[in-house]
């Protein structure tokens, strides 16, 4: 086990967790393969993979560099809200930016109008009840 480590670089469980995602991966690759799509999703997904490499990772990086000089109870209270607010438009994208409407329509048998309201609203009560709960800490704190 210590020369796998040497050699390897991790422990034994990081490389069978390794080992077990690549199998997941390409069981799921050889299922795809035979469909239609396949090529329109590989595009989407590289894509995706090149928009967060080289736009939204620096991007939130430096936004993260900057809230780091406010202190740590500032940026986890920036960072929760915008990651639930991130993840939102992350599923609800299409809708969101008016894409999709047949078969968001279709599957729904809604229109796909107020999504875009709807995430800012989400958005704008997750940040406002982070902010809330800061300022209760922080008047917590100046009353100890």
């Amino acid at each position: 086990m210590a020369e796998l480590r040497r050699a390897y670089g991790a422990a034994w469980w990081h490389l069978a967790l390794l080992v077990g995602c690549f199998a997941v991966t390409g069981w799921i690759a050889l299922r795809l393969a035979g469909e239609p799509t396949a090529g329109r999703m590989l595009l989407w997904f590289v894509g995706a993979v090149v928009a967060h490499d080289l736009v939204l990772f620096p991007a939130y990086a430096t936004l993260d560099r900057l809230l780091r000089r406010a202190g740590p109870a500032v940026r986890n209270h920036v960072r929760v809200p915008a990651l639930g607010s991130g993840l939102l438009l992350l599923v609800y994208l299409p809708g969101v930016l008016g894409l999709g409407d047949g078969t968001y329509s279709a599957a729904t048998g809604l229109t796909p109008e107020p999504l875009l309201r709807r995430w800012l609203a989400v958005s704008a009560v997750l940040f406002a009840a982070s902010a809330l709960l800061y300022a209760v800490r922080r008047l917590r704190r100046r009353e100890h």
